[in-house]
């Protein structure tokens, strides 16, 4: 079974039987769940030293004052490995290792906050023969830890992160993995992100691209790189005359 919609056009109609989903901005709100986990993560790793507070929110591309990243934060694309390269780089004098396995415990405990209820949502999709999956440039332990988390692990047949052997987004490897393992050809499979790399991705892999608005682009930001810019990913069942 496919979700089918003729809205990418006049007379244009596509046949989607999988969704892959980006994690952070894409399935949970990004500024939601990740603002108050910088907050506490900045203060525990600064000790409440102002400076060192304002440096490390500086190369996390976070402003303190109004607990949200900016745009142009490594956190909104990056892989695991290059946000904690930048952070280790702000704070020197702290041991690499013990910030490392800081950094990953706590990200693996945030409290992930999504724009819809996931389980309702996601039962839907799979009620309807739609094929799940989850691509995200975080690691795939964490993922699964979120996903976990949120009572929606057992919705995909695919999950994968940037260490899981297919590459980091925009490449297109993990999307490729996802139709490998699903039996999926491309253009039977939309990527759903809210970031250019997951758009390029999804471009790149021959997908169809749905972008959306829980992460830090705008509108204008996505415009142009997707098939569609919806509100959030509760948004997909009307866009795709899926009742």
């Amino acid at each position: 079974m496919s979700i089918r919609t003729t809205c990418i056009g006049p007379g244009e109609e596509l046949a989607i039987k999988g969704l892959l989903f980006d994690k952070d901005g894409t399935l949970f709100d990004f500024q939601a769940t990740w603002g108050p986990w910088a907050v506490n993560f900045i203060a525990h790793v600064s000790d409440g030293y102002p400076e060192l507070s304002q440096a490390l929110a500086d190369a996390m591309g976070f402003d303190l004052e109004a607990g949200r990243f900016l745009p142009s934060s490594l956190f909104v694309a990056g892989t695991t490995e290059q946000v904690l390269e930048i952070v280790s780089s702000a704070i020197p004098a702290v041991s690499g290792d013990a910030l490392g396995q800081y950094f990953f415990e706590s990200a693996a405990q945030a409290r992930m906050s999504a724009p819809v209820p996931l389980p309702a949502l996601l039962s839907l999709f799979v009620q309807n023969g739609m094929i799940l999956g989850v691509a995200t440039n975080d690691d795939e332990a964490g993922a699964r830890a979120h996903i976990q988390q949120a009572g929606i692990a057992t919705q995909f047949d695919f999950v994968a992160g940037a260490d899981s052997g297919f590459g980091a987004k925009p490449e297109p490897g993990m999307l490729q993995a996802f139709c490998a393992a699903t039996g999926l050809r491309p253009e039977e499979a939309a990527m759903v992100g809210d970031s250019l790399h997951d758009l390029e991705a999804g471009r790149r892999a021959g997908m169809v691209t749905i972008g959306v608005l829980t992460g830090t682009a705008t509108r204008e930001d996505l415009m142009g790189h997707a098939t569609v810019v919806l509100n959030h990913i509760g948004e997909i069942p009307d866009w795709s005359n899926l009742s």
